[in-house]
């Protein structure tokens, strides 16, 4: 009887961490955190419910692990959209491009992170997650307006992350993907205006 031999490029089969992950990120993002149980998460990962605990230790923090893992694809897709822009205030525009490119994708039910800090108790797992997301946002905008030489940086990185907020919000709730173009026009007038000052 002849042997079956793996195709070279066969991938491995997902972690048990990573298919928890994946269930996760479909179940909560679509359905919401606190809808969501743990039953449904490890039955779609198609894992024991002691893995679960084994691998994250609590419902808490296997959701601060979702919360963390779409930051970093959003962090990546920005990181990757800026280096198409030279100057400085294409790349700080352009984070309203890759935030369109979300808006844009299958599924898009607005941001995770907003929709997660409202169900989260203070001081939780998921608290700390939503809260370094925003960290991490007013600190982009912060960077880069700095880094397009603008006096009040600080100032305009405020406005700016209330604009992408704005922008996702509308996104979701008006099902317009256009929000992005609509704030990204704002925010190349708020950043011309404080070049100006």
């Amino acid at each position: 009887m002849p042997t079956k031999v793996k195709a070279a490029n066969a991938s491995p089969k997902p972690s048990v961490r990573e298919r928890l992950l994946d269930a996760a990120d479909e179940l909560f993002y679509s359905e919401g955190i606190q809808t969501v149980g743990i039953d449904r998460v490890v039955q779609k990962a198609g894992v024991a419910k002691a893995s679960l605990y084994n691998v994250f230790g609590s419902k808490d923090e296997l959701v601060q692990a979702y919360l963390d893992a779409r930051t970093d694809r959003t962090r990546e897709g920005v990181e990757r959209t800026l280096t198409r822009f030279r100057t400085p205030r294409e790349r700080l525009l352009g984070v309203f491009d890759a935030q369109g490119q979300i808006f844009t994708e299958p599924g898009f039910n607005g941001c995770a992170h907003i929709t997660a800090s409202a169900e989260a108790q203070p001081g939780s797992p998921v608290e700390c997650a939503t809260d370094r997301y925003r960290k991490w946002v007013r600190t982009m905008f912060t960077d880069l307006a700095r880094e397009a030489g603008v006096a009040d940086y600080e100032g305009l990185a405020r406005q700016l992350h209330l604009l992408y907020d704005g922008a996702g919000v509308s996104a979701r709730m008006d099902r317009d993907p256009s929000a992005a173009t609509t704030a990204r026009a704002a925010a190349a007038a708020l950043f011309d205006a404080a070049v100006k000052e």
